[in-house]
C-alpha cells in the first residue's frame, strides 16, 4: 500500500518522538535508580557497623560450640528485621557456620568469598574494618567483615552480608508518571508540526517530483519554479541546473568518439572558441600517427583501433602527469587528436607523448617484423612499399605571439604545420613561432620559426 509523504513525516516524527522519549525514560531511571542505590550503600555501611558488632559479641560471649547456634539465630534476626538481605559466616576453611539461609550451613564458600579471607587481612593492614563489593546486575551489595573475639587476635571468621541496593517499584513510581504525561504533549505538539511542515514542503517537493520525472523521459526543457526562499529553492535551482547541464552532456556524447570516448569535433571547436572570446593564451597540438594506414592494412582494423586507443591513453596520461588541471584532449577522427594546453607545457606534454608512444607501440608488431624491422604493405599510390615502425607527428599553434581571433585560423596554420611534420619519417614535434610585426614603411610580414 503507498503510503503519502503527509502521513510519513507524521509517522516518523512520532517514532523520532518515541524514542528519544524511551532515551529520556532510562536516562531518568538510570539515575532514579544510582540515587536509590547510593541512598542503600550508606544504609549498608550502616548496617555492617551493627551486624559485626552483634556478631562479635556473640564471639566473645559464647563457647566454640555454642557459635553456630547463636551465629544462626543472629542472622535470622537481622534478615527478619530488613537490616539485612541474607548472611553468612565462613570459618577459615571456608566452611559456611551460620546463615541466614539454612540450607547454605556446612556447604563450603565459593572461591570467590574464599578470596576475601586474603584480601580481609591486607585491608586491616590499612586500616579498613571491611571490604565492599557491588553486583551491579543482581543489584546487591555484598560486605566482607572479618570477625574477632578481640581487636589484638587475628580474625577467626570472616561475614559475608548481602543487602539489596534498590527497590524496582520505587523506581518505576517516581519516573513514569512525569515521563507519561511529558510523552503525551510531546506527542501532540509533534503531530501538530507535522501537519504545518507538510503543508508548507509538499507542495515544492510534488513540483520537483514532477519535473525530475519529466527530465527522465528525455524532455530537458522543464524548469521549477519555487520561490521559498531556503534549500527547497536552492534545490529547485540546482534541478534547474542539472537540467542545463545534461543538455551540454548529452550533446557532448553525441559528438563523443565512439572507440575512445573522447570529445568529437563540435565540443573541441567550442573550447576553442571559449578560449578565444575569454583572450586566453593557450597552444594546440595537432596529433597525428604516421604509417598508420599501412600497419591498418597489414594487421587489421582491430589492431589499428587498438593503436588508436593507445595514442588516446598516452595523450591522457601525458596531460595528467605534465599539463594543467584544465588542459583539454579532443579525436578529431580516425588516428587525428588534439591536446589543447598553454605554451610553456606545450613542449613537455609533446615529448611525454612521443616517448611513451614510440617505446609502447612496437608491442602491436609481430617479432618476426620488428626484426626486420619494416612491413611490406600498399601505399596511398596503390604500389607496395616497405614502411617502418610508425611514430607520431605533433604539429602546435599558439596565439600567444600573435593574436587568432577565428578557430578557422588555427586550421589553416595547424595544416601548413603539419606537412611539415608530417614530411619527415621519425617521430617530431613543431610549434610555430611566428610573430606579428609591423614595419614603418611597408606592410605587415609574418616570419616563420619552426621548432623540431
Amino acid at each position: 500500500m503507498k503510503v503519502s509523504l503527509n502521513n510519513r513525516i507524521i509517522t516518523l516524527m512520532v517514532i523520532s518522538s518515541l524514542i528519544l522519549i524511551g532515551l529520556f525514560t532510562l536516562i531518568q531511571l538510570k539515575n532514579e535508580q544510582d540515587n536509590i542505590i547510593r541512598f542503600n550503600s550508606y544504609k549498608a555501611n550502616l548496617s555492617s557497623i551493627i551486624v559485626k558488632n552483634n556478631l562479635e559479641n556473640i564471639l566473645k560471649q559464647r563457647a566454640p560450640q555454642e557459635l553456630g547456634a547463636y551465629l544462626q539465630i543472629s542472622l535470622s534476626v537481622l534478615a527478619e528485621t530488613n537490616i539485612i538481605q541474607n548472611g553468612h559466616v565462613f570459618n577459615k576453611d571456608g566452611v559456611i557456620i551460620a546463615s541466614s539461609q539454612k540450607e547454605s550451613i556446612g556447604q563450603t564458600a565459593h572461591y570467590k568469598d574464599l578470596n576475601k579471607l586474603l584480601a580481609l587481612e591486607s585491608a586491616e593492614e590499612q586500616g579498613q574494618f571491611s571490604l565492599p563489593e557491588t553486583d551491579r546486575l543482581k543489584r546487591q551489595l555484598y560486605i566482607y567483615i572479618p570477625l574477632k573475639k578481640s581487636h589484638q587476635e587475628p580474625a577467626v571468621y570472616m561475614a559475608k552480608i548481602i543487602f539489596s541496593l534498590e527497590n524496582i517499584h520505587e523506581v518505576l513510581i517516581g519516573v513514569y508518571r512525569p515521563i507519561i504525561l511529558t510523552t503525551l504533549i510531546i506527542i501532540l505538539a509533534n503531530i501538530l508540526l507535522g501537519y504545518v511542515l507538510c503543508k508548507t514542503v509538499i507542495g515544492p517537493v510534488s513540483m520537483l517530483n514532477e519535473v525530475t520525472k519529466i527530465i527522465a523521459k528525455g524532455d530537458l526543457s522543464v524548469r521549477t519554479k519555487i520561490y521559498t526562499g531556503d534549500e527547497l529553492e536552492e534545490l529547485g535551482l540546482s534541478v534547474n541546473y542539472m537540467a542545463e547541464e545534461l543538455i551540454k552532456m548529452k550533446e557532448r556524447a553525441e559528438n563523443a568518439n565512439p572507440l575512445t570516448k573522447l570529445p568529437g569535433n563540435i565540443v573541441i571547436r567550442e573550447e576553442i572558441e571559449r578560449r578565444i572570446k575569454e583572450n586566453q593564451k593557450f597552444a594546440v597540438i595537432y596529433c597525428d600517427i604516421n604509417k598508420f594506414k599501412a600497419f591498418n592494412d597489414k594487421y587489421g582494423i582491430a589492431r589499428g583501433d587498438d593503436v588508436i586507443k593507445l595514442m588516446a591513453d598516452i595523450s591522457k596520461e601525458a596531460i595528467k602527469t605534465k599539463g594543467n588541471p584544465d588542459d583539454f584532449i579532443g579525436h578529431e577522427g580516425g588516428d587525428d587528436f588534439i591536446i589543447l594546453t598553454t605554451l610553456n607545457k606545450a613542449q613537455i606534454i609533446a615529448q611525454a607523448v612521443i616517448q611513451e608512444f614510440d617505446k609502447r607501440v612496437v608491442n602491436f608488431y609481430d617479432q618476426e617484423d620488428l626484426k626486420r624491422g619494416y612491413i611490406i604493405s600498399q601505399a596511398r599510390d596503390g604500389s607496395i612499399t616497405q614502411f617502418h615502425v610508425m611514430g607520431v607527428s605533433l604539429a602546435g599553434v599558439t596565439n600567444a605571439h600573435r593574436a587568432i581571433s577565428t578557430y578557422a585560423e588555427i586550421t589553416n596554420i595547424a595544416a601548413e604545420m603539419k606537412r611539415k611534420v608530417k614530411s619527415i619519417d621519425s617521430s617530431v614535434f613543431a610549434m610555430d613561432q611566428r610573430r606579428d610585426s609591423v614595419q614603418s614603411d611597408g606592410p605587415r610580414e609574418n616570419k616563420t620559426e619552426n621548432k623540431t
